[in-house]
Order: structure tokens, then C-alpha cells, then sequence
């Protein structure tokens, strides 16, 4: 039976010779140090290769004097030979440096194959005949389209949400995936509606977080997703924060009078009971200092007077009674 596994090159993991289902991964490689040598090396052999290939140059422009005034052909075709390696050694030495900026990368192959990531920045000898794709390392952020989903309660809601993120491995960035920037903002979406589907918008059941009210936690629960979607990329979610979040438009106007009818009630029961409380306070002392001395009735009558100018949104007019209760 055939062996299932092929030999790996540097820099990436035994892959399987038969295709990966949903659970794995295609491209298994992982980033690695690139072959690369110090800045004053590299600053040498740049200058030099300027020198030499001046040199070269200024060789090949003697042989041709040379033999055109007919001096010697051996000498002639000798120094021309000199002068052509002698400037083409140069420009491979010339095609060996490259220069990293801060905060980017440099991804290396040989003909295809990946032998490495240069980070450092500066100018640095690399391997001949390599070529090399610049990655920024750089903190990305963008911010995802307003979705329109529909909440746990089965509202619909408009959201979005700003994404913080940054390559973390270099040669999943490049060869995992096919566009890596265009690959976090399509999992950053499909990330964010599934989050929004599984919290309610406002007034969560017990032990839930809405999307509203718990913020901090449903912004967390976002980064993680988003997180482990990604890192078969390379990529790595620094933060996520939800930028908008309201009713649909369809709704709104509805949802504001429930949550309008949700504060009055919630403002008269804190109004009912001040008011139940500083009636019984006043009883009380009433009662204490002998002021008056109240029946049953007189109580109630009292109670719903009070409770009347208390709990009433208009200002209440006094009647005089100058006769008796009972009367």
C-alpha cells in the first residue's frame, strides 16, 4: 500500500496526499527563520558589488578599445570575459540584500518553495537567488458592515463591530489562505451575526447577557470567535468592540413604547412606594407625639389623602370639610 504522506519541505508539517475534509486544514505550514546575515555584512557586500560591478563595467569598455585598436585578441576577449562575470557576480551579490522596514516582514522562497520569514529590519544578506514578499506586522483595525440579524427573541437588530488584529504567523498569512485581509473581514461578519443570534437585544431571562446590557461580555465572546475562526491564517484578534447596535427600523418605533412603558412603570413603582413609606412615617408619628387620635376610618381616609397628594402627577387642590366626618 502507498505510503499516504509526502516529505515535507522546511518550514511546514506532513501533509496528507488525499484532501482534507471540514475539520483540517489544506496548507499546514507554519512560519519559520529565514537564512539572513547582520547589516554590516550585508552594507559590505552591497558596496562592494557596486565597486566590483563599476569594475566590470569599466573592464568590458577596455576590451572593447582594446580590440577595435587591434591590440592583442586574446587579452582583448580575456578582459571582456572578466568584466561581463565580473558584473554579473555583482548583481547576484546586489540581488542578495534586502531591506526590511519596521513593523514589516519579509517572506522568502527559492523558486516556490518556503525556506523562511526575515523580521528584522534594516538591510540584511538573504540567501541567493530567493525572492521575497513583504507582510506587514503592523496593528490592523477596520470595522464591519452594519448586519441586520435577528436577536434570540427573534428581533431584528442592526449591528456592527470594530475588529483589532495583526499577522501573527506570517506563512499561514501567505499560504494557508488566499487573501488574508479579505478573510478576517468575511469571518469577522459571519462571527458577528452568530453571536447576535444567540443573545437577546434587551431584558435577558435569567442567567442570559443581552446584547445591550452586557457589552464588555458579548464583545469578549465575539473576540474569541472571531479569534478561532482566523488563526488557521495566522492572525491574531487584539480586540473587538460592537460600534453600533439598535432596532431595526421596522421595530424601533415599537420597541421605544414598550421600553417607554417599561420606565413609567418602573418610575410609578418607585413613586408608590416613597409614598406607602412617608405615609406610614407620618402615622407613626402622629400617633407617637398624640397629636390626633385616629379610628379606622379616619385612618383610611387619612391614608388615601396622603397617598393621593403623594403618588398624584398634578398638583393637588385642598378642600376645607368644616363639619364632621361623619356628617
Amino acid at each position: 500500500m502507498p505510503d499516504s504522506t509526502a516529505a515535507s519541505p522546511a518550514g511546514t508539517e506532513p501533509v496528507s496526499a488525499e484532501p482534507v475534509g471540514h475539520d483540517g486544514i489544506r496548507v499546514a505550514i507554519h512560519e519559520t527563520e529565514a537564512w539572513h546575515r547582520s547589516s554590516g555584512i550585508a552594507l559590505a557586500i552591497f558596496v562592494l558589488s557596486i565597486i566590483g560591478f563599476l569594475a566590470g563595467i569599466v573592464l568590458c569598455i577596455r576590451a572593447g578599445v582594446m580590440l577595435d585598436a587591434g591590440e592583442p585578441a586574446a587579452l582583448g576577449v580575456l578582459m571582456l570575459v572578466v568584466g561581463v562575470l565580473l558584473s554579473l557576480t555583482c548583481a547576484l551579490m546586489w540581488s542578495m540584500l534586502t531591506i526590511v522596514a519596521p513593523g514589516q516582514t519579509s517572506v522568502r522562497q527559492f523558486f516556490g518553495r518556503y525556506v523562511g520569514t526575515i523580521r528584522r529590519d534594516g538591510i540584511s544578506l538573504v540567501a541567493p537567488f530567493t525572492t521575497g514578499k513583504k507582510i506587514s506586522v503592523r496593528v490592523h483595525n477596520f470595522e464591519t458592515n452594519e448586519l441586520k440579524v435577528n436577536d434570540s427573541d427573534g428581533n431584528p437588530v442592526n449591528i456592527a463591530a470594530i475588529v483589532v488584529w495583526q499577522v501573527a504567523d506570517t506563512a499561514k498569512a501567505v499560504f494557508a489562505v488566499e487573501a488574508y485581509q479579505e478573510f478576517i473581514e468575511t469571518q469577522a461578519e459571519a462571527a458577528l451575526r452568530h453571536v447576535a443570534t444567540t443573545h437577546p437585544y434587551d431584558e435577558p431571562k435569567p442567567g442570559e447577557q443581552s446584547l445591550r446590557g452586557s457589552t464588555d461580555l458579548v464583545s469578549a465572546e465575539l473576540a474569541d470567535e472571531v479569534a478561532a475562526r482566523v488563526a488557521l491564517a495566522g492572525l491574531e484578534v487584539l480586540e473587538v468592540r460592537i460600534s453600533s447596535l439598535a432596532y431595526a427600523p421596522e421595530i424601533a418605533q415599537a420597541m421605544l413604547q414598550r421600553q417607554q412603558a417599561s420606565a413609567i412603570i418602573a418610575a410609578r413603582e418607585k413613586i408608590v412606594e416613597g409614598a406607602v413609606t412617608m405615609v406610614d412615617q407620618a402615622l407613626q408619628r402622629l400617633e407617637k407625639e398624640g397629636v390626633v387620635v385616629l379610628d379606622d376610618e379616619r385612618r383610611a381616609q387619612m391614608v388615601s389623602n396622603l397617598l393621593l397628594v403623594l403618588t398624584s402627577e398634578q398638583r393637588a387642590t385642598p378642600v376645607i370639610n368644616a363639619g364632621s366626618l361623619y356628617s
